[in-house]
């Protein structure tokens, strides 16, 4: 089981949102938090906010990047932990949607949220794997999406980075186990966050009628779920019902996949 209290939880897009929320969560637990994002503004008034939950004084770092440039944010990284020691959870909060038809989107679209939504994942977990494995104890957490378990209408951007990140987790759980790493994904709904209130301006008419439908989680609430998973080392974390029976139909061969990999690994290894 992963103890937050006292870990080093690195969060990237933690100036807002999920991210933010799961930051909270965590300094409320008495674990060292650093935040990484892009908006210099919003990550000041994030840490002003942070260091105000009490007794969180001296437990708090934060650092600008754009997950996209792994120079970046490789340097925030460091500067996270030279304040607060090496990270022992990643949480992978950095990303955002862009609805809109196929058709009428722009190549840079597609470019930019490959680069932020997958890339960024990637460069975050390259930043703080080394250590980890030179430790042989870490958490990766990984924030995909509803949408990472099955695509949506509006969606043809942004979900397919979704699935990276699904496919990316799926992969390195059996990789990293060995190194005493626990590789995580979380799937949350649609969340009520600046963020969506930016898709919304964008949504295809027949996204924004689906949409409407369906009544969007609270960050903190979603935060919540998170930090449970993290805590009970959930390999899929889930914030509502019917996500949660998407992951299951969606996993249904995964507990027997993974302990014929777990086999084969240990094979290899011996």
């Amino acid at each position: 089981m992963t103890v937050l209290s006292g870990s080093h939880v690195l969060v990237t897009g933690g100036s807002s949102g999920i991210g933010l929320a799961v930051a909270r969560a965590v300094v409320a637990r008495g674990g060292r938090v650093s935040i990484v994002a892009r908006d210099a503004a919003r990550l000041r008034a994030a840490q002003t906010e942070l260091d105000g939950v009490a007794g969180a004084a001296g437990r708090v770092a934060s650092a600008t990047a754009d997950v996209a440039d792994g120079h970046a944010l490789r340097e925030a990284v460091a500067q996270g932990v030279e304040r607060l020691g090496p990270v022992d959870v990643l949480v992978t909060s950095a990303g955002y949607a862009h609805p809109g038809l196929f058709v009428d989107l722009d190549d840079e679209v597609f470019r930019r949220q490959v680069a932020v939504n997958y890339l960024g994942t990637v460069n975050a977990i390259r930043a703080v794997l080394p250590t980890m494995v030179d430790r042989r104890r870490g958490h990766l957490l990984m924030v995909s999406s509803t949408v990472g378990l099955i695509g949506l209408y509006g969606y043809a951007a942004y979900a397919p980075t979704k699935f990276a990140v699904r496919g990316l987790a799926e992969s390195l759980r059996s990789e990293l186990r060995p190194h005493g790493i626990v590789v995580a994904c979380a799937y949350p709904p649609d969340t009520e966050t600046p963020a969506l209130e930016r898709e919304r301006a964008m949504m295809p008419a027949a996204t924004a009628s689906y949409s409407a439908k369906i009544k969007p989680r609270t960050a903190d609430a979603v935060a919540a779920a998170i930090v449970r998973g993290i805590e009970r080392d959930r390999l899929t974390v889930t914030a509502d019902v019917q996500t949660a029976a998407l992951a299951r139909v969606a996993g249904l061969l995964g507990p027997y996949l993974r302990r014929s990999l777990d086999r084969v690994v240990r094979r290899a290894a011996g």
